[in-house]
């Protein structure tokens, strides 16, 4: 059995390209708060990523 068969499924609360019409602007900064909370923790990871691929480098080349 593997985890993705037992873990429930996370609904995303922003879908990208929908209509904002609707959305007030509370609703809006709140998506605009989110989005900003992802994209550092996007950075986050890439920069731990490349972290780790530099220490990888520089121990094969040595």
């Amino acid at each position: 059995m593997d985890l993705d068969d037992i873990r429930p499924l996370k609904k995303s609360e922003i879908v990208i390209g929908e209509d904002l019409a609707l959305l007030s602007v509370a609703e809006l900064e709140h998506r605009v708060h989110l989005l900003e909370s992802e994209i550092i923790r996007i950075r986050e990871a890439i920069a731990g990523k490349q972290s780790s691929k530099a220490a990888a480098d520089a121990f094969f080349r040595s």
